[in-house]
């Protein structure tokens, strides 16, 4: 198993069972999952434009994404109801640790004039969801090889029942929360 997962255990899970008052392990908050969405506007006029951005999402995550669809027909956007309009990818496990301590520390250090990852992002269940301008951030992604720059959401789903809770884990993982004034 990833390191990060291995610190969880280890180190982590005592630690919160402490400062939270949990009685056993299972209670402990945790990552469920991590979700990376592209949305593709362009899509409806460009149909390859959704291979492009699976294949450059496989690359990210080790992970082949899937199109979204919209749910709706809207005229006045050309769409109609069932078209592709985006990109999307679950991980869970081993990806989702390796995908999560690579965010922590390669992607989030390399992001221009990062100042650390705003409070904001974090809502009332614990979850955080972070929006990247360009995908030029990832290494793995070379920027000969793109067509165009897209940005993309990484949304971290945690099991905490609040803010306090999946902000503490966060943190704990090794998160870069701004420090507040």
């Amino acid at each position: 198993m990833p390191e990060l997962y291995e610190q969880y255990k280890k180190e982590i899970v005592p630690l919160l069972m402490k400062e939270f008052g949990y009685k056993t392990p299972m209670a402990v908050p945790r990552i469920e999952k991590i979700v990376l969405n592209v949305g593709l506007g362009e899509a409806v006029s460009d149909k390859s434009v959704i291979d492009k951005v699976i294949s450059y999402m496989a690359i990210i995550t080790g992970q082949k994404g899937i199109p979204t669809r919209a749910k709706k027909s809207i005229a006045g956007f050309k769409l109609t109801a069932g078209q592709p309009i985006g990109v999307k990818v679950t991980l869970r496990r081993k990806r989702m640790y390796d995908f999560l301590q690579k965010l922590i520390k390669i992607v989030l250090p390399r992001t221009r004039d990062f100042k650390g990852v705003s409070l904001k992002c974090l809502d009332e269940h614990g979850n955080c969801s972070l929006g990247f301008s360009e995908q030029l951030i990832f290494p793995e992604i070379e920027y000969e090889k793109i067509d165009k720059v897209r940005g993309l959401e990484v949304s971290i789903i945690t099991s905490a029942r609040n803010k306090k809770e999946g902000k503490r884990l966060l943190e704990l993982l090794g998160m870069p929360f701004q420090k507040s004034t």
